[in-house]
């Protein structure tokens, strides 16, 4: 997917970690976790409004949009 979340190096500059951001902005430690590794199809605007209050960030330092052709993009083919 053309979309990096890096929501755990705004953790880190932040010093705060998955447990108190999920009891924050009010979702599971389970749901912050799959956010962080970008195991989600999508997200609320309301819960990226809360991430970006508690983290004091605004969503492009959150997330990123990679070009597939990219070098060093991530790569999404299904064959080995």
């Amino acid at each position: 997917m053309p979309i990096v979340v890096h929501l755990d190096i705004m953790l880190a500059r932040r010093k705060m970690r998955s447990r108190e951001l999920a009891e924050r902005i009010g979702i599971t430690e389970q749901n912050v976790s799959l956010l962080k590794s970008g195991k989600v199809k999508g997200m609320r605007f309301e819960t990226l409004e809360r991430i970006c209050q508690v983290l004091d960030c605004q969503p492009g330092d959150l997330l990123e949009y990679c070009h597939e052709d990219a070098p060093g993009a991530p790569n999404t083919d299904l064959e080995p």
